[in-house]
């Protein structure tokens, strides 16, 4: 959380934001005499709003915003007109479940729309709603979602104008192969546990456990990413109830320090959400905690059951990736491996065009997509490299395939801005070391459409009186790029010595 690195203020300026916009969402509905759970829910919906629609650009971000009652209205009608009835709200509750996650396959709109339609049941268990509420929680989620975009959209859109991060994504198959198909399923066997061994525990605060379930699928496509998921969330609660015990208890729910924590649980949740996992539960936890304090129900049992519904819903999480139609690691973390192999190629292929003549428009557009590839990369891999690993020889390969994967990074930046410079022109060794790089990536997985180190037919080829200006600098990264390479062509089980026809990384 202290020392990730947040290019451009992203992350602080993320959760400056979003405290802005909830802030302001709890207080246009207090404001307008609706009742606590009415606040409670327009503080959820400002949150989600500015948590989970993650659109490439404002325009597309504020349609899914404008969708979200579509999906949140009728899930919550039916969540408050079958709470009486707990055979068939939970059969409700599980085919929520999968809806929304089944969604996803509709991009990060049908992501965001199915959090939100789960959430919105969610929060009806937590507040117990009645039919006779509806009309007030209706008001307070356009009102929660109106602040949250008038922040998000007019006030602070610190994204306008921005260059949007290329889209990345993997073929997807059909029927049962597609990750989101398989993950609605596991979601609902994870879910189904969760309710049954939840309600066990308790009857009154059940929902927790089919919650965990749900967060954990969220953000994952293989088992191991979800199994380190899990622990994760794990730990994020234990420290959080721990805080919760020593801020949220003694201070029985007063209004105003309260309030002031919860902002403080809202900056953390935003801030540190995109580098640990487990830091953003722990920031979860102490807001739930500070919630119920407000509702005069808070107490040290309270805290431990939330604790046993945690670990309930990561247990069904388990057992569903690893029974149902379960994804490998390995599979998951080559796929990945080889999109961004593939995005090193385009890279020297559009390098080589421009030395020849061509424009050259797309080096940096290249350059952001393999940055977004390696944080993929990097997601798939965090089972292999976690500390509670058994599988040692694997773990120290793909520390290796990391580490030889971010040196490909650095010399393709560096490459880029040799190559960019205006006075860049035509050299054969330049060319030559482009195609001994696409050969090397042609070796490692292959070819696809990501193009060709050869010059684009007709351009017309930029000669000078002597070598690239920048040549020997060029070459200097063009040689760093086929060393990393030649090291990736070792499989993850195996040795970290390279041996060029072990097959692919």
């Amino acid at each position: 959380m202290f020392i990730a690195p947040d290019p451009g203020r992203s992350r602080l300026r993320s959760a400056s934001r979003a405290v802005l916009g909830i802030t302001g969402a709890v207080a246009a509905v207090a404001m307008a005499g609706l009742p606590l759970p009415a606040v409670v829910v327009a503080g959820l919906a400002a949150l989600l709003a500015l948590f989970v629609v993650t659109d490439r650009d404002p325009g597309r971000q504020a349609v899914t915003t404008a969708l979200m009652p579509a999906a949140g209205f009728p899930v919550l009608a039916l969540a408050a007109w079958l709470h009486p009835y707990p055979g068939a709200r939970d059969a409700a509750f599980l085919a929520v479940v999968f809806a929304g996650v089944y969604a996803r396959r509709w991009g990060p709109r049908g992501h965001a729309l199915g959090v939100f339609a789960f959430m919105m049941f969610f929060i009806a268990q937590f507040l117990r709603a009645a039919p006779g509420l509806l009309p007030e929680l209706y008001g307070a989620m356009g009102l929660g979602l109106g602040c949250a975009a008038l922040v998000r959209f007019g006030l602070w859109c610190y994204e306008r104008g921005a260059v949007p991060a290329p889209a990345v994504a993997l073929p997807q198959p059909r029927g049962l192969r597609r990750p989101t198909t398989r993950q609605a399923f596991q979601a609902v066997l994870a879910g189904a546990i969760a309710v049954a061994v939840g309600q066990a525990l308790s009857e009154d605060r059940w929902y927790w456990a089919v919650g965990t379930a749900w967060w954990i699928f969220v953000n994952t496509t293989s088992r191991g990413e979800t199994l380190v998921r899990g622990f994760r969330r794990v730990l994020g609660t234990v420290t959080g109830i721990a805080a919760g015990l020593a801020v949220a208890l003694p201070l029985h729910g007063a209004p105003a320090p309260t309030a002031a924590l919860v902002a403080v649980c809202v900056f953390g949740i935003f801030y540190t959400a995109p580098v640990s996992y487990s830091w953003m539960m722990f920031f979860v936890t102490v807001m739930a905690g500070l919630l119920y304090g407000l509702l005069g129900i808070l107490h040290p049992g309270l805290l431990a059951l939330r604790l046993g519904e945690t670990a309930v819903g990561a247990l069904g999480a388990v057992v569903a990736v690893l029974v149902v139609l379960p994804v490998s690691t390995h599979a998951a973390t080559d796929d990945w491996i080889r999109r961004a192999l593939h995005a090193v190629r385009a890279f020297a292929g559009e390098a080589a065009r421009h030395l020849a003549g061509g424009p050259g428009d797309d080096l940096a557009r290249h350059v952001t997509e393999l940055d977004v590839l390696l944080e993929r990369v990097r997601a798939t891999v965090a089972p292999l490299v976690h500390p509670l690993s058994p599988l040692r020889r694997r773990k120290a390969r793909a520390r290796t395939v990391l580490a030889l994967l971010d040196e490909c990074a650095r010399q393709v930046r560096g490459l880029a801005e040799v190559v960019a410079d205006p006075h860049a022109c035509h050299d054969e060794r330049l060319t030559a070391a482009c195609l001994r790089v696409e050969i090397a990536v042609r070796r490692l997985v292959p070819p696809d459409a990501a193009g060709s180190v050869t010059p684009a037919p007709g351009a017309a080829v930029r000669e000078s009186a002597g070598p690239h200006p920048h040549a020997d600098r060029a070459l200097e990264h063009l040689r760093g790029l086929e060393t990393a390479l030649a090291g990736l062509a070792v499989p993850l089980g195996a040795s970290a010595r390279p041996e060029p026809s072990a097959g692919t990384a």
